[in-house]
């Protein structure tokens, strides 16, 4: 019988899980994403922009459609994305579980594909990403059961 994945994620760090019944958990990858954590100082270089007019220049702020922060967090959602689409299509798990953060479990779940979806059993917004693996099961579990 396939195992049944599990993600556990926040928007700098995540576990790809696997668990079969009976046995304990195992991780099966891990991802590190130190962007997450940067000020948004630090991700962009450009300054706000500035206008001239007939009075001479004038400081204009133009908000950026996605400020950077958010932008790496939606890189993230979509390596994470990325790695679990091709094992989805090739039926290497029968089921999907995650635990993420908000906002970041929306930016991971509109990035999945098809076929990741398809076997997405269920969604939890949770951290779990700081807590060891025998810690992970237990909660995992105790979500579950409810």
């Amino acid at each position: 019988m396939k195992p049944e994945w599990i993600l556990i994620a926040n928007a700098t760090h995540a576990r790809v899980l696997s668990h079969d019944r009976g046995s304990p958990m195992v991780v099966l990858k891990s991802f590190e994403h130190p962007e997450g954590r940067s000020k948004i100082s630090e991700l962009t270089h450009d300054r706000m922009g500035r206008e001239k007019s007939d009075q001479g220049m004038v400081g204009t702020a133009y908000q950026p459609h996605i400020d950077a922060k958010h932008k790496e967090s939606l890189r993230f959602a979509r390596e994470l994305a990325d790695y679990l689409e091709p094992h989805a299509q090739q039926d290497d798990f029968r089921s999907l579980a995650i635990f993420a953060s908000s906002p970041f479990l929306g930016e991971l779940k509109t990035e999945l594909g098809s076929a990741t979806t398809r076997l997405l059993t269920y969604l939890q917004d949770l951290d779990l990403t700081s807590f060891g693996l025998s810690e992970v099961e237990r909660r995992v579990a105790q979500e579950m059961a409810r």
